[in-house]
């Protein structure tokens, strides 16, 4: 198919609705599972090659940071292309410029350019934000009752890849060695391979695109019920798009849980990888750790959807925050035991979706749709620059207070999503009619 297949202006029926939205979660589920194995292999790795290339464990961190930032760098870009063009233009775009950046690290390992590999890794960003994206196209045809489960089969589907990617450097060094690179940039290979088939299974699958279709679906509601159109959405500034989740407590609260979870979750695992190798772990068993914590991330995220349809958004993002909490505090204490070290890094997974999930599905129940996607963007970019921030104090953090003070620092971030939660909870009790 070489044209984009519309349904006519106000035939979308839900029966349409549906099986469009069942082909939309299909094709972002092919598209995760490929592009998350160069996510996982390159999140294993890159404080590594960091290492590596500098000598020094302050340093190491800043790997996991450029992938943060690039993540960031690029998420309101790419929301904004999705909010004229259609998400199907903006995620393959995404994919592709990881790949870029995938070859941009290899190319700089090899000539040993500390500051081309950090290049290297913000590009590589541009795919992990395209990863993250992902979810927001799965709710853009979905209904109220079964947006969190949407959502959450494509952030489960990365599963498959996202664990493969760190157990991959192992293997893939022989492939490495082949060509004459070194055993680290094995995992690299993959990673720019993974991006490239992302950005190819996206144009090819993502058929018709899934925002465009809601978009004229509400356009023609707009139209038969006689309502003027709001065309501002895909130019709302920046400014204005915090200006309208400043004055939507839901909206506010989903968006401090998002970045709060996502800050939490890179704090401790950026610096697990250097945490174990000082403590003689093998590289098998850091990618085994690693893969273990990307499971927690991401396999029982179904799971998570239907708690967070099922009881509600808040409840879900609360746990969150508490199993969050947990797994800092088991890592935080766990010494030179690996098991205690995996055993925490699954629980910080876990409740980083916990936090991912029902957020998402409460932001977008949060806002108007014209306003979601740039609002969305937004949000992405508040939640990698929170992660970018988290991954550059890491290093200092470890090499100073070491891996236990570095979970105590990465505790204090969930503070505020309960104090939100508070507010939110005193206005839908005073909305509550008494009597």
């Amino acid at each position: 198919m070489s044209t984009e297949t519309l349904p006519p202006t106000g035939s979308l029926t839900e029966d349409r609705r549906a099986l469009l939205q069942r082909r939309t979660v299909i094709s972002l589920m092919l598209t995760q599972v490929v592009g998350a194995v160069g996510m996982g292999a390159m999140l294993a790795v890159g404080a590594l090659i960091a290492q590596d290339l500098t000598g020094s464990d302050a340093w190491a961190g800043m790997a996991t940071t450029m992938i943060t930032l690039g993540a960031a760098v690029f998420a309101l870009p790419l929301a904004s292309l999705a909010a004229r063009h259609g998400r199907r233009p903006g995620l393959a775009l995404g994919w592709a410029l990881g790949a870029v950046g995938g070859t941009v690290v290899i190319g700089a390992t090899v000539l040993g350019s500390f500051v081309l590999f950090l290049g290297g890794m913000v590009l590589v960003g541009a795919g992990t934000a395209t990863n993250l994206q992902a979810r927001h196209a799965a709710a853009d045809l979905s209904s109220e009752r079964s947006r969190g489960r949407d959502l959450s089969i494509v952030v489960w589907a990365a599963t498959v890849g996202a664990v493969a990617g760190p157990n991959l450097i192992g293997p893939s060094g022989g492939v490495a060695q082949r060509l004459g690179l070194p055993d680290l940039l094995g995992p690299a290979l993959f990673t720019t391979v993974g991006f490239v088939l992302g950005a190819v299974l996206t144009m090819v699958l993502l058929r018709p695109d899934p925002l465009k279709t809601a978009t004229a679906a509400v356009a023609a509601a707009s139209r038969a019920a006689g309502t003027p159109e709001t065309a501002n959405g895909p130019r709302l500034s920046v400014p204005g798009a915090l200006a309208v989740v400043g004055r939507t407590p839901a909206a506010l609260l989903a968006v401090v849980g998002i970045v709060a979870s996502h800050t939490v979750m890179v704090a401790v695992m950026t610096m697990t990888p250097v945490h174990l190798s000082h403590h003689g772990a093998a590289l098998t068993v850091i990618g085994l750790t690693i893969s273990l914590h990307i499971a927690g991330m991401y396999a029982l995220s179904p799971v998570v959807g239907w708690l967070t349809d099922r009881f509600g958004r808040l409840p879900v993002l609360l746990s969150g925050q508490v199993v969050l909490l947990v797994a800092v505090a088991v890592a935080g204490t766990a010494g030179d035991d690996e098991v205690l070290v995996a055993t925490g890094l699954v629980l910080l997974g876990l409740g980083w979706s916990f936090g991912l999930v029902s957020g998402t599905a409460l932001l977008a129940e949060s806002l108007a749709p014209e306003v979601r996607p740039r609002v969305q963007g937004v949000s992405d970019l508040l939640m990698n620059l929170g992660g970018a921030a988290a991954g550059a104090l890491s290093g200092v953090l470890l090499a100073q207070t070491g891996f236990g003070g570095l979970n105590l620092f990465a505790a204090l971030f969930t503070v505020p999503v309960f104090v939100l939660a508070l507010r939110v909870l005193a206005a839908r009790r005073r909305s509550v009619p008494t009597g």
